[in-house]
């Protein structure tokens, strides 16, 4: 007797298709090749990997494109933008405990939404974290000048800016993707320990800023409070959550955790409400400083305030250099995330393997990790800021969006799953959530939406010619 014919799976099949908590778990547990990630990190740990990766980004780099658009009220734009961060944040605090595996949003999705959203999700988590490196080096270039500045040198504008700002190449943003990939291969444990002692000297630079920036403060620098309106401090909101993508890196960790469950939760929450805290103390600080009018994007805004308000040079020197150190504390950790998602997504056959081989000498996957770096370094050096900020966004809030509908999903499908956190006051709070990451998305600029339409069809292209064929699902 002749078994029936296996009929071919089709694409609406196919993108509908949920992969089981349980296989997700055995497989991090296996690892690529019989070589799994090595559990090396605590909540210590974790809570350092999701601060570095946010605390710093959007006062140094996007503070001053964002107070022209808020004006003095800057601060509420902060607001905005971390109590929208707060409840994605809540809602990747129930995930990270349920799913502990490396592949954060991209997995959360697999397992509650089908492989297509899945591939959604991974694909704007690339455009997440990868060009979110290549930004925030990007602004590091604006502090390289100004400690050289302190020495009677300068940059030239060639090597300081890319062709679309006027230069050939930006070299300083460049070399420190470069040296954070070098850091990323020894081990998770050992670039962690680098990443904390970064985010030490982040957060000793800024409390030195509001400390130096109110013995200057003037209360009338907040009026007009709002001179664009409600509009632009919205705007602005939608252009400074790109400041807190940072947070959800803890969650791509979730394999080299040695409690995921327990320790990711706790990273996740208590790292977001830090780093809001202290955004809306530095924004209140500078604009009590120093008059909105005079903030501009084609400076650092940060390490102005503190010369003119000292009017000693050598604090220049101090303040530049602390802010590269925490520029690099965000490049190094973000760039730790991409790998990871990309290794997950290896796993699962939709990306080449190459990005999920581990090495069992380092436990790293150091193939490609060498990859993406040398990919961002490329994006970094030739593609200007502002550009690369506002892409950032948008794919941050289409990937918030999804694991806020993960939860609403799994709690109705899998009510029995173990779970060390849960989300307060559901359902409100996811979907609150989601209806704040749709909002601000609106607000982006209509360019913007264009390229992530682009970004997506390229996505579209990439899974049909590649993933639906090497699925390990399918």
């Amino acid at each position: 007797m002749t078994s029936a014919p296996t009929r071919p799976t089709s694409l609406r099949q196919q993108l509908a298709r949920r992969k089981p908590i349980e296989q997700l778990q055995a497989e991090a547990a296996r690892g690529v090749d019989g070589a799994p990630l090595r559990r090396s990190l605590g909540v210590w740990h974790l809570t350092m990997i999701s601060v570095g990766a946010t605390l710093g980004t959007g006062i140094l780099v996007v503070l001053g494109t964002a107070v022209p658009l808020a004006g003095p009220a800057v601060w509420i734009s902060f607001v905005l933008a971390g109590v929208a961060a707060l409840l994605s944040a809540l809602s990747y605090a129930e995930m990270a405990g349920a799913v502990p595996t490396s592949g954060s949003s991209y997995s959360y999705t697999y397992a509650t939404m089908g492989e297509g959203i899945a591939w959604v999700c991974g694909w704007c988590l690339v455009l997440e974290y990868a060009v979110s490196v290549a930004a925030v080096a990007v602004g590091a270039s604006e502090y390289v000048d100004e400690t050289l500045r302190v020495f009677g040198l300068h940059l030239p504008t060639a090597l300081a800016a890319p062709p679309g700002d006027g230069g050939v190449v930006n070299l300083p943003a460049a070399v420190l993707v470069l040296l954070a990939t070098a850091v990323l291969l020894p081990g998770a444990r050992e670039s962690a320990w680098v990443n904390t002692l970064m985010v030490v000297v982040k957060i000793a630079l800024l409390v030195f800023f509001v400390v130096v920036a109110f013995t200057a403060f003037r209360a009338q620098n907040f009026e007009p409070l709002a001179p664009m309106g409600a509009a632009g401090v919205t705007a602005a909101a939608s252009r400074l959550f790109f400041s807190y993508i940072g947070f959800d890196a803890a969650s791509t960790a979730g394999e080299e955790a040695k409690d995921p469950r327990r320790d990711l939760p706790r990273a996740i929450i208590g790292s977001i409400a830090l780093i809001t805290a202290l955004y809306i103390l530095v924004a209140i600080a500078a604009i009590g400083a120093r008059a909105w009018t005079s903030f501009s994007s084609d400076e650092a805004s940060l390490v102005r305030i503190v010369v003119d308000v000292t009017g000693q040079p050598w604090v220049a020197l101090v303040f530049s250099v602390g802010a590269v150190v925490a520029i690099a504390s965000v490049v190094l950790t973000v760039l730790y995330g991409q790998t990871r998602i990309l290794l997950t997504m290896a796993r699962d056959g939709l990306v080449p393997k190459l990005f999920g081989r581990v090495s069992h000498r380092t436990g790293t996957p150091v193939a490609g990790t060498l990859v993406v770096g040398v990919v961002v370094t490329v994006v970094a050096a030739l593609v200007p800021l502002g550009e690369l900020a506002d892409a950032t966004s948008i794919g941050t809030l289409v990937a918030f969006a999804l694991v806020n509908v993960s939860v609403l999903v799994l709690r109705r499908s899998r009510p029995d799953l173990e779970r060390s956190y849960r989300v307060p006051l559901f359902p409100v709070v996811p979907v609150l959530g989601t209806l704040c990451c749709v909002l601000l998305a609106v607000f982006l600029g209509a360019g913007t939406w264009i390229a992530f339409g682009v970004w997506m069809l390229v996505g579209a292209a990439l899974y049909l010619a590649y993933g639906r064929r090497h699925s390990t699902l399918r």
